[in-house]
């Protein structure tokens, strides 16, 4: 049984930890690189592991790797061969798994709460290119092509013995389609599957998110959709528009409420707070709540804090 699946059954919500790459600038990394946070995995990986820690803490039953701009093309760009690039992106499990496994030796962190499980970033063909079409989907790419670009990574965090797959930040309906047919070849893995959307009914390509997770529920590996990377104000309305075609559970982890501008990498506006509407979230058919860029292990505890209100079923 996938670990969405398990925690679903004793837990009414699953607390999905916050932004990695953008903390990790937080705490001082410079990620003005065509790698972002996947840098870091050759840099410091030892903060990497950190960060996943402090995610714990804070109260998350996920943690999602640093394998998000991982590639091997991406890796090639900095020099390094296939095998090293394969090692980097194993080393992201690693560092997220011996995180959780720390954190679980104490027996006080276990108190009303779920064992923690990783769940490897894969992110979109646009994060590779570094432009910002993650926001767009304009790649003109056929879905055979977009299956033959992820098939080493999944092939390599497959094999680094992820618990599942976070396919994350994906703009159009077509890569969704080339990531869950290419699952087939991994039979062993579980995965999610959540969109960057630009309004509260359309992905960032312009299809309609109903339409999409509607794709999606034939294929049983897939054991959650949902939106990430998306302005907390448009995720109300995101919710209910997967429920109205999705039986799987509908996970969220959008952006602090700030905006990012692709041309220089800069965020403009205020963060707004997570944990005054994760209940909302909650109660709108969430069931998987957590940040993506510019959250904190603190806006984590404060999902965390009012999740942890529920008893065990």
């Amino acid at each position: 049984m996938d670990p969405i699946t398990t925690i679903l059954a004793h837990y009414p919500v699953v607390v999905l930890d916050g932004a990695l790459a953008t903390e990790l600038e937080r705490r001082g990394c410079d990620l003005n690189d065509p790698l972002w946070s996947a840098r870091v995995l050759i840099e410091s990986p030892e903060l990497i592991r950190q960060v996943h820690l402090d995610y714990f803490r804070a109260g998350a039953d996920c943690a999602i790797t640093a394998s998000y701009q991982a590639t091997i093309e991406g890796f090639a760009r900095r020099g390094l061969g296939e095998a090293e690039a394969i090692e980097l992106m194993q080393l992201s499990v690693r560092l997220a798994t011996e995180a959780r496994d720390e954190f679980w030796r104490d027996p006080a962190n276990r108190a009303n709460r779920p064992r923690p499980f990783v769940a490897a970033s894969v992110g979109p063909y646009g994060a590779f290119l570094a432009d910002g079409s993650e926001y767009r989907g304009d790649y003109g790419l056929s879905e055979q092509e977009l299956i033959d670009f992820h098939r080493p990574r999944l092939a390599a965090l497959a094999a680094a013995g992820a618990e599942m797959l976070a396919c994350e930040t994906i703009p159009c309906l077509v890569e969704a389609q080339a990531l869950a047919r290419l699952l087939a070849e991994f039979p062993e893995v579980t995965a999610w599957i959540s969109f960057s959307c630009r309004d509260g009914a359309h992905i960032s390509h312009g299809e309609r998110l109903a339409d999409c997770v509607a794709w999606l529920e034939s294929y049983p590996q897939i054991t959650a959709v949902g939106v990430n990377c998306t302005a907390p104000r448009y995720v109300p309305d995101l919710i209910r528009a997967a429920r109205t075609a999705a039986s799987k559970p509908i996970l969220v982890y959008p952006n602090s409420g700030e905006r990012y501008q692709a041309d220089d990498n800069t965020w403009q506006g205020q963060a707004e707070p997570f944990g005054d509407q994760a209940h909302y979230w909650h109660a709108c058919g969430a069931r998987l709540i957590g940040g993506c860029c510019r959250t904190t292990p603190a806006d984590i505890a404060e999902v965390a804090a009012w999740a942890r209100q529920f008893s065990p079923r």
